[in-house]
């Protein structure tokens, strides 16, 4: 197993950690800032293992399977932890993972046709700005400036979403197209 793959498998390792942390005792600044610090670390295995696949030439078919899915294991969680620790609003998460599964959708029925469905800027800005989300709502400071910081993250992040949602709708509309 190369050093791409094992840097997914570390971030999927990574997430029930990050969860027990955030979740165990989310009153202690301490538990979030263990929480924080995982998560930060996770996302920076997925920026890495793309770089070292690409660069190296490692690039595998369990790679492309497994680093979307961990992206999405990380996210989701992250965003379902912070739901129950009403510091998101359902609805929120909710477009965010929907956005997740009708991407994942377009890329099977791409791929199943032969295309690949390359990250387009727009899914570049969502993913950071719903990581800089997560990290920021998951330190949840008792400071209003902070707060309201988080309420601006929440609502790029959402925009974010949907724009990159549309995007990838308009530009591979084809790919949806019955042929024969």
């Amino acid at each position: 197993m190369n050093l791409p793959n094992k840097l997914t498998i570390l971030r999927v390792i990574m997430i029930p950690f990050f969860v027990f942390f955030l979740l165990f005792k989310p009153e202690e600044f301490t538990y979030r800032l263990i929480a924080d610090i995982i998560f930060v670390l996770a996302s920076l295995t997925d920026l890495l293992d793309g770089k070292i696949a690409r660069k190296y030439n490692l690039v595998t078919n369990f790679g492309k399977f497994m680093d979307p899915l961990a992206d999405k294991l990380l996210v989701c969680s992250a965003l379902i932890c912070l739901v129950s620790l009403k510091l998101l609003p359902a609805w929120i998460a909710i477009i965010i993972i929907s956005r997740e599964f009708i991407i994942s959708g377009f890329r099977l029925v791409a791929a199943d046709n032969g295309v690949v469905i390359a990250a387009s800027m727009w899914g570049k800005f969502k993913t950071t700005f719903q990581m800089i989300m997560i990290i920021v709502l998951v330190l949840n400071f008792d400071n209003y400036y902070m707060h309201i910081f988080g309420i601006i993250l929440i609502v790029v992040a959402t925009a974010l979403t949907i724009i990159s949602l549309i995007d990838y709708i308009v530009k591979n509309k084809d790919v949806l197209k019955e042929t024969k």
